[in-house]
């Protein structure tokens, strides 16, 4: 599908609901893990993790906006 449909059903709202508390949890576990790491390449992976999850809830908050992000 590539256009979003006017009206979102409750039940795909409830399931980007949880894809995005999934993707949120996963960047705090990585923002929570750099606080406490000291290797630098392992350091780098992990920011990596948590910009990626951070941008794919960004995707969702826009996906359900309407793509006004």
């Amino acid at each position: 599908m590539e256009k979003v449909p006017n009206m979102i059903s409750t039940k795909d709202l409830s399931y980007i609901s949880d894809m995005f508390n999934w993707h949120l949890v996963a960047a705090q576990k990585y923002e929570h893990f750099l606080e406490h790491i000291e290797d630098e390449t392992c350091a780098k992976k992990l920011n990596d993790l948590c910009d990626m999850h951070r941008q794919v809830c960004i995707d969702l908050l826009d996906l359900i906006e309407g793509g006004k992000n």
